[in-house]
């Protein structure tokens, strides 16, 4: 049995803004209350292997691993994997986002199998898998807000708004 979660939140923001901040991963620990520090490892294109490494847990333990992130601007869709798997014997994950009439909406699935050894099994892993997304993308709902109330939209020379506030 394999683990798989889909979780979403709508953000009353334009769809540039969203994803240019949620795939900003140097302000990855700004953006997650989970993670300690994001490294980029080695950026290619629109791949981007990065280690993240989460804050200590309820047990002072401190959890990193490697991914590799492609993202795909043209389709607003990004694909990720773990390449240190840790517990997992994998981790896929497809982030997608699209424009609704009240801002946009960020799709996060998760697939992934534990491996017999791990702490936990999967029907576990995705109760907190879903669990601490629901609380991530509330708290990126709330910052990538705030920041689309702080841009304000600017004119040209004969006043006219410019296209997403930017001269």
């Amino acid at each position: 049995m394999a683990g798989h979660t889909d979780n979403s939140v709508t953000i009353a923001a334009p769809l540039h803004l969203v994803w240019d901040m949620t795939n900003d991963i140097a302000a990855w620990p700004h953006l997650f209350s989970e993670y300690q520090d994001a490294q980029i490892l080695h950026r290619e294109g629109d791949t981007v292997r990065l280690r993240l490494t989460t804050h200590p847990d309820g047990n002072g333990t401190v959890w990193s691993w490697v991914s590799e992130r492609v993202a795909d601007p043209a389709t607003r869709t990004v694909r990720a994997r773990r390449v240190e798997p840790g517990a997992f014997e994998y981790m896929n994950l497809r982030w997608t986002y699209h424009e609704v009439d009240s801002g946009t909406t960020m799709r996060w699935i998760q697939d992934f199998h534990l491996k017999p050894d791990a702490p936990l099994d999967d029907a576990a892993m995705t109760e907190r898998i879903n669990r601490t997304s629901r609380e991530q993308m509330a708290r990126i709902k709330q910052i990538v807000e705030a920041a689309a109330r702080q841009v304000e939209p600017t004119a040209d020379t004969t006043g006219t708004p410019s296209p997403g506030g930017r001269p």
